[in-house]
C-alpha cells in the first residue's frame, strides 16, 4: 500500500491539471460587474453594457492595430469598420453582409493568395485580439466552434460554424 507521501505527486498532478482546465473556461468575465457581484461575460452583458465595452475596450484595440498596420489608411476608425451602422438604422448582429463574404474554404487559400497582408494581420492579430477581448474561445477546426473569422465574416452562402 503506498504512504501518503507516495500518493502526494499524484494529487498535486491532478490539482494542476483542475486549475488549468477551470482557469481556460469560457466564456471570460470581461464586463461590468452584474447584480449578483460577478463580473459578466459578453454573453450576460446588455445592448448598453456591449455599447460601452466596444467604445472603451474594443475599439481602442481594434483602431491601434489597423493604425499600426497601415496608418494612412486607418487614420480614423469607427465602428463603421466592422458593423454597418447608417442614419437610420444600428444593426451591431455579427457575422454582417457589411464585409466582405469568405470563401468558405477551411483554410482559406484563396483568402491567402487574393489578399495574402491582410490574411495573415487578421488570422495572426484581429482574430486573436477580439476573441481575448471578448472573452470568447478561440476557433478549432476541430470542433467548428469558438470566435474566428466567420464571428464577423460570412460565408458564400450565408453564416458558417453555428455563427
Amino acid at each position: 500500500m503506498k504512504s501518503k507521501y507516495q500518493r502526494r505527486p499524484i494529487c498535486i498532478f491532478l490539482a494542476i491539471i483542475c486549475l488549468l482546465v477551470f482557469w481556460n473556461c469560457y466564456p471570460k468575465p470581461i464586463g461590468p460587474v452584474g447584480p449578483d457581484k460577478r463580473q459578466l461575460t459578453w454573453d450576460q452583458m446588455n445592448m448598453d453594457q456591449r455599447s460601452v465595452y466596444m467604445k472603451s475596450t474594443i475599439l481602442p484595440r481594434a483602431t491601434e492595430l489597423f493604425r499600426n498596420w497601415q496608418p494612412k489608411k486607418f487614420e480614423t476608425v469607427s465602428c463603421n469598420l466592422c458593423h454597418n451602422l447608417s442614419t437610420t438604422t444600428e444593426d451591431f448582429h455579427m457575422p454582417t453582409n457589411h464585409l466582405p463574404r469568405l470563401s468558405g474554404d477551411w483554410t482559406l487559400a484563396p483568402e491567402r493568395e487574393k489578399y495574402p497582408e491582410t490574411t495573415k494581420l487578421k488570422l495572426d492579430h484581429l482574430v486573436p485580439l477580439m476573441s481575448e477581448s471578448l472573452g470568447k474561445k478561440p476557433f478549432s477546426i476541430i470542433t467548428r466552434r469558438g470566435f474566428g473569422c466567420y464571428s464577423c465574416h460570412l460565408g458564400p452562402s450565408g453564416p458558417m460554424f453555428g455563427h
